[in-house]
């Protein structure tokens, strides 16, 4: 095919003009939104490199339409396409819930070792927001993405293992468990959590941000949660003693300021004091609700999106799912879709181009272009499709 691979030197990328770039639409809204997605991408590369760069994009399949195809709603084709191309970007998949098979995204995430999930929520002018001072709001939160009760590690209640290890608990160790109780393992290492906290504080500092914040309840799980905090502090203080400040030491002359704050604490804190943080650390489970429920204070997920990173290997996605209830489809937002891909353009040393999608986004919001769900909310708002969004927001490249 045309386009040439991305390679790896060391820790960094080697990109080439003409990198191939593996994408999967996904289920649901995600044909739509990856075709109107993929046609401003291309339209920003144009116009921002006059040509002299542009994407080869390969398509790799999961979801429903691998299931079709292949049998298997994850092959392992795609697993490898991804893991030889090192960039990638999805559409929402479609996860059945309470039974048949687990989340793709976690699956992905696992076996590709994507350990961080990224998202940063930021609010755009003319959104509506449930906050008088939305612009207050800039955060970039770090999600461990690996471990905790994510780690699929479960049983049923009705299980023969469930009950081997009730059975197991209460003689070895005295817990007593109600018989018609169902069992998960939530495990937190000390590497996934060192690593998570080092791609943290080294994003802190190459973006001049200004605090770390590890968002944790260890105050109830200590040897979980509390072990989180206090390996997240030891690689601030170890690795990066001369860069950082832990907030009870004072003045910090300039240097990134560590915090922690306890995980509900944190809710309360982003809707009173949102300006008082910058990047947060979090296990698994915390970040996944945390990271929604910032995105409601600058609009919703649609606005919001992510990033699941590794050492070698990146996969770029929306926030939001596959919003089945959506009648229209072609109307679904593309924008947290969009903005993922700015994330990657970031990613791969694009960054005119990323700063120019981040840009025309802007610009066709604040003019009043947007689809129904933002439009409801947005005085004298006008309603176009995904496809209708994206070439007004090409108009202003």
């Amino acid at each position: 095919m045309l386009g040439n691979t991305i390679k790896i030197e060391g820790t960094k990328l080697l990109v080439p003009d003409d990198p191939i770039i593996v994408y999967i639409e996904g289920d649901g809204i995600g044909p739509y939104i990856m075709e109107a997605a993929m046609y401003l991408w291309n339209g920003v590369v144009e116009k921002v490199y006059d040509g002299r760069r542009r994407i080869h994009w390969k398509e790799a399949k999961a979801g429903e339409k691998a299931l079709k195809e292949f049998g298997t709603p994850l092959p392992d084709e795609t697993i490898e396409a991804i893991r030889y191309h090192r960039i990638a970007i999805k559409g929402p998949l479609a996860t059945p819930v309470g039974e048949g098979y687990r989340s793709l995204n976690v699956t992905m995430r696992q076996q590709l070792d994507l350990y961080a999930c990224v998202r940063p929520v930021r609010w755009l002018r003319g959104v509506f927001s449930p906050l008088k001072n939305p612009e207050k709001v800039d955060v970039v939160i770090f999600r461990e993405n690996t471990e905790d009760v994510y780690a699929g590690i479960e049983w049923p209640v009705d299980s023969e293992e469930t009950e081997k290890l009730r059975v197991f608990l209460k003689e070895k160790f005295g817990v007593s468990l109600r018989p018609d109780t169902g069992i998960g393992i939530k495990p937190i290492s000390e590497h996934a959590t060192k690593r998570l906290m080092r791609m943290a504080l080294e994003y802190a500092l190459r973006n001049g941000r200004k605090s770390v914040t590890i968002v944790h309840k260890g105050n109830i799980m200590k040897y979980t949660e509390g072990a989180f905090l206090r390996w997240c502090k030891e690689v601030a203080k170890e690795e990066y003693g001369d860069r950082v400040c832990f907030e009870d030491e004072g003045i910090c002359d300039g240097k990134i300021v560590i915090k922690d704050r306890i995980a509900d604490d944190m809710f309360q804190q982003m809707l009173l004091y949102p300006e008082d943080y910058d990047v947060l650390v979090t296990p698994n489970l915390n970040g996944d609700y945390l990271s929604d429920a910032c995105a409601a204070m600058v609009g919703g997920v649609g606005m919001v999106p992510g990033a699941n990173i590794g050492d070698a290997i990146a996969l770029f996605e929306p926030t939001h799912g596959t919003a089945p209830r959506l009648k229209n489809p072609e109307y679904a937002n593309p924008m947290s879709l969009i903005l993922s891909g700015a994330m990657m353009l970031d990613y791969i040393g694009w960054i005119e181009a990323a700063n120019a999608v981040r840009r025309c986004v802007e610009m066709t919001v604040a003019h009043g272009y947007v689809t129904p769900d933002l439009k409801a909310r947005m005085k004298d708002a006008k309603e176009v499709s995904a496809f209708g969004f994206v070439e007004k927001a090409l108009e202003n490249v």
